[in-house]
């Protein structure tokens, strides 16, 4: 209840100064005749007295700046002992910016208590009601829109939900500006005001404790909200925990088609037959004969998985991408027959000022068809690696940077790739495993120095000979001679297709 709503009641009520304060809410009705009674207060109160505490004018200075400090709302002042209020306490009241109305002698403050208690107790039902209401609206798929449009009607509040990529998730028509994401994101606390073209709008993190900004979801209101009162800011973190929600009801993993998805990139980056990966894409509602553009991700410090793989999916919204996580990577699988590149260029555009100290960063394969998919997966993930070594804070390679025998690989059928990475690595891997050896990793340094003896031996804290003796055990399991560089190369393809 606002102080002006006293004026309406039949109590008789005037108001002897505060006009301009009249907008303060009231949470309570108090009577007080102590001198000092502000460890008695909790502040909002509407402070009724008989003035018994004034024994000189003095005195006035000591309640009115004890009712300040205890920040009540207002003050009423009885007519019984001294009529209309002294000056002194006049005075004092707009010293201290306390609104003073003045209870005519017929009233009795128990009449001015039970009314107000009554409308206050009535207020905080209908409050009740109506977010009972909101989240039942929620619940039952109306969608955050109608909840924001129920807070703008009834407390005319209007706010916008926004992703960190600057989609407008939930609001009215009107887009707020495209540089309020930029200053969410850059902003070195929270809620903040930022004034886009003489306008002020409040920024708030959904989740600021429990996600990183990159990932978050932000709210928008229209306005400044350092001049709201009490209630409009808690309101705030009751429509973020809504907004929170709504955002895990919405996250793909909690349904079956989602962990489809997350198994199908599983099954992709594993040993799988290929005939097992069209079978679970279609389980997905994907098809083989379609188009697919394959997508890796990757956070340096900042981003949990989780949050890599939501970011993720929100940079491709509207693609209805099958996303997983692969050792801290996150793959999606993007139904396409158009590039993506221009889509996720933008995407990082937005993203760069909330990244921090964290860098992201992501590859894109050529487009490709169902059987092909893991070809495509490799050719992101090492586009991937290309754009990690970038050093940037957000950067993003696509496949036609790579001029490299990844594009090669990306079009040879899954079996065939298969079938030629068993063939020669199978001997060894096998060895390794019933050995305890480390046949695999020796291979792998001998080929990244390009064969040196003595670099591969130090790289891998062995001496020479020992260096000597694994590699014959390789070309005795195999076959080849890795003085050849036919062989080398072989053995190479056969490394990055694992």
């Amino acid at each position: 209840m606002r102080l002006r709503s006293l004026l309406t009641m039949d109590l008789g009520l005037e108001l002897v100064t505060g006009e301009e304060e009249l907008d303060r809410f009231v949470r309570w009705v108090v009577t007080q005749d102590l001198l000092d009674p502000g460890r008695y207060l909790s502040g909002g109160e509407l402070v009724l007295t008989g003035m018994q505490w004034r024994g000189e004018p003095a005195d006035s200075e000591t309640f009115v700046a004890a009712l300040a400090r205890a920040k009540v709302a207002a003050l009423a002042t009885g007519d019984a002992r001294y009529g209309a209020p002294p000056d002194d306490v006049v005075a004092a009241c707009r010293r201290h910016r306390i609104p003073l109305f003045r209870v005519h002698e017929t009233v009795a403050f128990a009449t001015v208590t039970e009314r107000i208690t009554r409308d206050l107790s009535t207020g905080r039902a209908a409050d009740l009601s109506a977010i009972l209401d909101r989240h039942r609206q929620l619940v039952s798929g109306a969608g955050l829109g109608s909840v924001l449009e129920l807070i703008e009607r009834d407390l005319g509040m209007r706010c916008w939900v926004m992703s960190s990529t600057g989609r407008v998730v939930a609001g009215p028509r009107q887009r707020p500006p495209a540089q309020i994401v930029t200053d969410f994101l850059s902003a070195r606390r929270l809620p903040c005001v930022t004034t886009v073209g003489g306008r002020p709008y409040s920024l708030f993190a959904v989740d600021e404790h429990g996600t990183s900004r990159a990932a978050d979801w932000l709210l928008v209101f229209d306005g400044d909200w350092s001049d709201w009162t009490e209630e409009r800011r808690a309101l705030t973190g009751e429509l973020a925990a809504v907004v929170s929600l709504e955002r895990a009801r919405q996250d793909d993993r909690q349904s079956a088609e989602g962990r489809l998805a997350e198994e199908l990139v599983q099954l992709i980056v594993s040993d799988a037959k290929p005939a097992e990966i069209i079978s679970r894409l279609e389980l997905t509602g994907l098809g083989a004969a379609d188009s697919y553009v394959a997508v890796a991700a990757a956070a340096e410090d900042g981003l949990r998985p989780r949050e890599l793989r939501a970011l993720l999916r929100e940079i491709l919204y509207g693609r209805t991408p099958a996303a997983g996580v692969v050792d801290g990577e996150a793959i999606a699988l993007v139904p396409t027959d158009q590039s993506v590149l221009d889509l996720i260029h933008a995407a990082l555009d937005t993203l760069e000022p909330g990244l921090g100290g964290s860098r992201l960063s992501i590859g894109v394969s050529g487009i490709v068809d169902g059987e092909s998919l893991r070809g495509a997966v490799d050719e992101a993930r090492h586009a991937r690696r290309v754009a990690a070594d970038r050093h940037r804070p957000a950067c993003v390679v696509g496949h036609d940077e790579l001029a490299t025998h990844m594009m090669l690989l990306a079009s040879v059928p899954d079996e065939v790739r298969r079938m030629f990475r068993l063939r020669l690595l199978d001997p060894l891997t096998s060895y390794d495993q019933n050995n305890s050896a480390d046949l695999v990793h020796t291979l792998e340094i001998f080929l990244e120095t390009s064969g040196s003896w003595a670099r591969s031996a130090e790289s891998l804290h062995v001496h020479v000979n020992t260096l000597r003796y694994r590699i014959a055990r390789i070309e005795e399991l195999t076959g080849r001679d890795l003085s050849r560089l036919a062989d080398r190369v072989d053995f190479f393809l056969a490394l990055a297709l694992r």
